[in-house]
């Protein structure tokens, strides 16, 4: 069976991976740019940037996937249901080059973009949309894109095989919380840290094998 599996999401030392509030101008709200600097610098990024840790790990991200399931607060502001021209953050041609599920209470139809990209709307629970994900991924793996919210409810639903983070050293304060609900989370998951000379710790979750 394919993996389920979680890379990049960037959190703050007290485990915010957003801040507040979201809005059209600022997408992680008071956070800024700043839960993803460590990303700019690579080659993931751009054809400049660098080769070490910090690639390494983020090129992860797009290695084997077949679909994506994402939160409605990732594909757009607060109230984008309510705007039928909203086509998501990323222009024609989005990032992802699969089918990705956007999880809202208000579906619309499907919407196909340029670059394989078609964004389907479900309002399903965590376990029924992925079974529709690993339908349509066939062999491959289904990325769990986020926000915060989205990835708390797979990970405590039992979803998640790997769990990738990256801790940013910053206080954040306030915003959406990864961690509050997932007590005892070690005890399910293998947990690998590797610190970079950017400054960030990347944290690698894997669910153990039992029986």
């Amino acid at each position: 069976m394919s993996l389920t599996r979680v890379h990049n999401l960037s959190i703050s030392l007290d485990g915010f991976a957003t801040g507040e509030p979201q809005s059209l101008e600022a997408p992680f709200g008071h956070a800024g740019e700043r839960l993803h600097e460590w990303m700019f610098g690579t080659r993931f990024w751009g054809p400049a940037g660098s080769e070490g840790v910090d690639d390494a790990f983020a090129q992860r991200h797009s290695q084997g996937i077949g679909a994506e399931i994402m939160g409605a607060n990732k594909f757009g502001p607060p109230g984008w249901q309510d705007d039928p021209e909203w086509r998501g953050w990323w222009g024609p041609t989005p990032p992802f080059h699969t089918p990705t599920y956007v999880l809202t209470h208000r579906p619309r139809p499907p919407l196909e973009m340029d670059g394989g990209t078609t964004f389907h709307f479900l309002d399903a629970r965590p376990a029924d949309a992925l079974a529709v994900a690993r339908e349509a991924a066939g062999d491959l793996d289904v990325r769990i894109g986020g926000g915060p919210t989205v990835v708390r409810d797979f990970v405590a639903a039992g979803l998640v095989d790997q769990l990738h983070l990256v801790q940013v050293p910053i206080v954040l304060g306030r915003g959406v919380r990864l961690w509050d609900g997932l007590e005892a989370l070690e005890d399910d998951y293998d947990i690998e840290a590797v610190s970079s000379p950017s400054g960030v710790t990347h944290l690698s979750f894997t669910r153990k094998v039992t029986g």
